[in-house]
Parts: structure tokens; sequence; C-alpha cells
């Protein structure tokens, strides 16, 4: 059998500096030397199923031949060049194809690296519109209790304050509205009031469509959102969706805001916009926002540029991967993984520590008492032979969305019995 720590590992732990990680007791991370499908095959080839897509990315599985061929053949010709004066099929063709197939007329697309920094865009974009209209002292946001949005600065300042990684930071970042989500009536009156009373410095309303992925898992219905597009609306306050972790099928539909028959003035994608291959992400603008920047004054312009924009071999990765979303749409996929996450993992409800099961679209949840046992967990699901990454109290699986029902299956298991198992790891540990 191959090493399971290989040199390479062990060496350049000394060296890496890990995310969300306390590098003074990490253990060793799992090494991983090849993947294929819904599989990630570890250095001494040990198999794990894939239960949360390399957060949430790879939508068709890993090595999927007409991505692998796209971003080949792009190597080969063009692997990028600065969209600053100059342009290439690949971006220029993925903009059409996102304005065409995002719902109504967000129709100008603004490409990034990284999907924090496409929310850092919407957020500028925001705050210059209303600029532009000659409206400069709108420039905070409305966010939400449980919101995720990123780790970059401004990204950081919309994010729930209690969801915990960012609190460090509280007295360097924005000052921004946060507020709960209008779930009921008593806080859609209270939003309703918030809207009205601070108009006058509200930039725009910033949230994730139907699942906030990162804080928790927590997931809301059609209807809340319907009522916020409404309220944004009656009180002239634009809408910022960021749909970077339930964008392209995850939630059902191919974007969540769809179930809510809404469209936002800014969208930003990113995660599987590419199929879990190379970093790309954008950021989606309405007609309206758009108008707002063109004028004689250059200074009314966008300044924003960065380096590796629209990236060749990411634009083709991502071409391919509509071109996989188109040819075999992801609904009826999502909808069977729906039925047998309801099924598979309703039997965790009555066990120990749990609070709560959950299930949206592709999006399977547990939700436990507060711990501390990540690590544990984690081995013990690699052990079971799939990958599961747990943070806070949520034991979660985002698979991709072509995984079998059989594999599936072996995920669900694996939840039951890890936190089946952590209840009397628990009461030994305590």
């Amino acid at each position: 059998m191959a090493d399971p720590h290989p040199t390479w590992l062990t060496d350049g732990f000394e060296h890496i500096w890990l995310p969300y990680t306390q590098m003074q007791d990490a253990p060793l991370p799992a090494p991983i030397a090849r993947t294929e499908g819904c599989r990630l095959i570890m250095a001494d080839d040990r198999e794990l199923i894939d239960g949360v897509a390399s957060w949430w990315t790879a939508a068709h599985g890993y090595n999927h031949p007409h991505i692998r061929q796209a971003v080949t053949r792009q190597l080969a010709t063009l692997p990028h060049v600065m969209l600053g004066g100059l342009a290439h099929e690949q971006a220029y063709t993925l903009a059409t194809r996102l304005a065409n197939m995002t719902p109504g007329d967000l129709s100008r697309v603004f490409f990034s690296e990284s999907g924090s920094v496409s929310v850092e865009i919407a957020m500028k974009m925001a705050v210059q519109y209303w600029i532009n209209k000659g409206a400069s002292g709108r420039s905070r946001f409305v966010s939400f209790t449980g919101g995720y949005h990123g780790d970059t600065f401004a990204t950081m300042s919309v994010c729930d304050p209690e969801e915990g990684m960012h609190s460090l930071f509280a007295g360097l970042l924005a000052d921004q509205i946060i507020t709960d989500l209008p779930a009921d009536t008593m806080k859609q009156q209270r939003f309703e009031e918030l809207l009205a009373s601070r108009t006058s410095e509200i930039a725009a309303v910033v949230m994730e469509p139907l699942v906030q992925g990162a804080g928790g898992m927590i997931m809301h219905a059609p209807e809340t959102l319907r009522f916020i597009r409404e309220a944004c609306d009656r009180h002239g306050v634009l809408l910022i969706l960021d749909e970077i972790f339930t964008g392209f099928g995850r939630t059902g539909t191919l974007f969540a805001c769809e179930q809510a028959d809404i469209v936002p003035d800014i969208m930003t994608l990113s995660k599987a916009l590419t199929g879990g291959t190379l970093p790309l992400a954008a950021t989606l603008a309405r007609t309206h926002v758009f108008d707002a920047f063109l004028s004689d004054d250059p200074e009314r312009a966008l300044m924003h540029g960065p380096t590796y924009m629209g990236n060749a071999m990411g634009c083709a990765a991502a071409n391919a991967a509509l071109d996989l979303f188109e040819q075999d749409p992801p609904g009826p996929r999502v909808a069977r993984i729906e039925d047998q996450l309801r099924e598979e993992l309703e039997p965790a409800r009555p066990l120990a520590g749990v609070r709560d099961v959950r299930v949206k679209g592709a999006i399977g949840v547990i939700e436990l008492e507060p711990h501390t046992d990540h690590d544990w967990m984690k081995a013990e699901f690699i052990s079971r032979g799939v990958w599961i990454r747990p943070f806070n109290n949520i034991v979660y699986t985002t698979p991709p969305l072509v995984i079998s029902a059989g594999e599936l299956s072996q995920i669900t298991s694996a939840m039951l019995d890890v936190v089946g198992a952590w209840g009397t790891h628990k009461n030994k540990e305590g």
C-alpha cells in the first residue's frame, strides 16, 4: 500500500498555512492524489466519496471529460490575456450566455477570480450607482443574521457578527445594518420600518437566497425572498443576491431566486460556475444599474479591474460547465437527491444531541448541539470512506449533482453513524 503520509505532505505541512485552522494543534489533512467522478483518491489509494463537492464547486463531479478537454484546448491556444483593451472569445461568449440564462435583464457581466471579490464588486457597484445618481450618502448595506458573504474586508462587514469568524475585526469593519430575516409578520413590519426610516443611507440589501450557507445552512421560504424584493422596490433600495452557493441548481432551480419569481438588481456567481476546476466569479447587473455608469464623465465609470478577470481557461471551463447544465438540466437530478436526503436523514432526528434535520434541494443538514469535535468527526467520516467537513454545530452534505443513489446512501449512512457515535464520544470526553 502507498504511504498514507507522503513526503510532500509532511515536509510541506511545516510551511503551509491552512484555511479556518488553528495550526498549533492541527492534524495532517487527508492527502489527495487524484480525483474521478464523485470520488477523492487518497495518496494510499483509499477512496472517499466527496460529500461537499469541494466547497460546493464540483457540481458535475471531478475530471469531467468535456470540461477537461475545453481547458486543455484553451491552454494550448490562449491561457490568458488582460481584459483591459484586449478581448478573447471565451469571456465574451460566457458573458452572453450568463446574461441569457439568468432571470430578467441581468444583462451586464463583470468577471473576477473569487466569490468574495464578486460580492465586493457588487457592493462597490451599488454605492457608485447612487453616487452617479447624485445620492452620495447612500453607502450602507442591510444584511441578515446568519448571513455569510466572504472573508475580505467589505464582505466581512455584511456577515453575521455573531457567526464568529470575523468578530476579531469588528472595530475595523464598516458599520452596516444587520437585521433578522423578515420571515414572519412582526419581522416584516420591522424590516419595512427599517427601510423606510433609513432609505437615505442604504445602498442595497445583500443576502443569500433560500439558504444561508456558511452561516449555518439556514433555510427560508421563497415567500420571504419575494417580500424582501417587494420591500426594496417600495423604498427604492437595490437588492444584491449572493448566489455563489445557491446558483447552478443546488436548490432545485438553476438559480434560487427563480423559486420566488424575482430578479435582483445585482447577482453574484462563482463556485459551480467552472464545475470545480478553476477560480472564476461573476457579478451581473441589471440594465438600469449599468446605465447609471454611462456618462461623458470618465469618473462615472466603474474603476475596478482584477488582473486575472475573465481568465480564458476559467471562462473555457465555465462555458463547458454551462454546456453540461444545458444538455442535462439539474432540476430532475436535484429533485431525486432531495427526496433521498429527506428519507435517509430523517432517522437522525431522535438521536442524542440532534437539534434539527433539514433539506433543501441537494443540501442535507443535521444540526447538533454546540461542540468542538470537528477533527474527530472528519477522521470518523474518512474511516467510513466519505469526505464530510462539519463546521460549527452543522454536519451537512452538498454532494456533486451527478452523484449516484448508492454513493449518496453511503454519505447519509455515514452521517447517521457518525452523529450517533458522537453522542457516545461526547459523553466520554465530558
